[in-house]
């Protein structure tokens, strides 16, 4: 059968042409102004799904990083706390064996006993270091201190308490704490670094060398060193983790951009020719489609 060409014919099959010129003219024109390959999900479905999941992965991989930020913060300061823990009890330990020798005076033992009572103040408000409104050896407990000041009772959470440690999530993975059970630096009540400084300072102004609580004295030094060390250990896993979350963020960034992003260069030029090939199709029909008397005449 033969197809009859009429000018109507023609003009429409020009028109469908123009119209698909015109389109892929007007999608070039939205690329190179947005610079997205993807403007809506119509544009590329597969994309648009792509799109997506790297861009969950991209506010996981922040949250992550918000999170590290605050661990080290906690642990930085934990850190910071035991170091000046070790600091005080080791003056207290210096205090404690010139307190032994044989020349000193009662009064002399006496200001001893006053500086080491002074130096378990200190001690106290290291034990209830707090990093933005919460105690870094209380766990998660709200009572605002880790110790009372009269008793030395412990307020905190233990590791077998109710409220239980503090940690933060540093990966999709992996989850570190950031806080120190009190008891296991301090000791709690009558058992504390504490008492054991009130007992020092009290044998002093007994006339008393304190030698007998020397010994108990070096265990609470070696033990705040070993959970200093168990604190360095989680800290250098938290940096660790910074740094692959850094080189994350730019793995994803890069999927991200080369999902949803335009070569511009690349999109300028594509308008370029596809603006000439619109302006060759509007010159070639209106040479090929030229109006008759029977136009005139309808």
């Amino acid at each position: 059968m033969i197809t009859r060409t009429t000018n109507a014919t023609m003009a429409r099959s020009a028109q469908a042409n123009l119209q698909a010129n015109i389109s892929r003219l007007a999608k070039l024109q939205e690329q190179a102004t947005t610079s997205a390959a993807i403007t809506r999900p119509s544009d590329n479905p597969t994309g648009t799904a792509d799109a997506m999941k790297v861009r969950a992965e991209i506010r996981a991989n922040a949250q992550y990083k918000a999170n590290i930020s605050e661990a080290g913060g906690w642990l930085m300061t934990v850190d910071q706390a035991l170091a000046n823990t070790t600091d005080i009890l080791r003056r207290v330990k210096d205090l404690a064996v010139s307190a032994g020798g044989a020349a000193l005076s009662a009064a002399d033992r006496g200001a001893i006993a006053t500086e080491i009572e002074g130096l378990k103040q200190d001690l106290l408000g290291q034990a209830n270091t707090a990093y933005l409104g919460r105690t870094v050896f209380a766990g998660n407990s709200d009572a605002g201190h880790a110790f009372t000041a009269d008793s030395y009772a412990y307020t905190g959470a233990t590791d077998a308490g109710k409220h239980g440690p503090v940690e933060r999530r540093i990966d999709v993975h992996t989850s570190v704490r950031v806080d120190v059970d009190g008891t296991s630096v301090f000791g709690e009540g009558n058992s504390s670094v504490f008492k054991l400084l009130d007992d020092l300072a009290a044998d002093l102004r007994g006339n008393g060398t304190g030698s007998a609580l020397s010994a108990d004295l070096d265990a609470r030094i070696n033990t705040v060193l070993t959970v200093h060390t168990e604190v360095g250990v989680r800290h250098a896993r938290t940096l660790t983790a910074e740094e692959q979350n850094m080189e994350q963020a730019v793995a994803l960034e890069t999927r991200r951009s080369g999902i949803e992003d335009l070569d511009t260069a690349k999109v300028i030029m594509d308008l370029k020719l596809q603006e000439v090939a619109y302006q060759s199709a509007l010159a070639v029909t209106a040479r090929v489609l030229q109006p008759t008397l029977m136009d005139f005449l309808r």
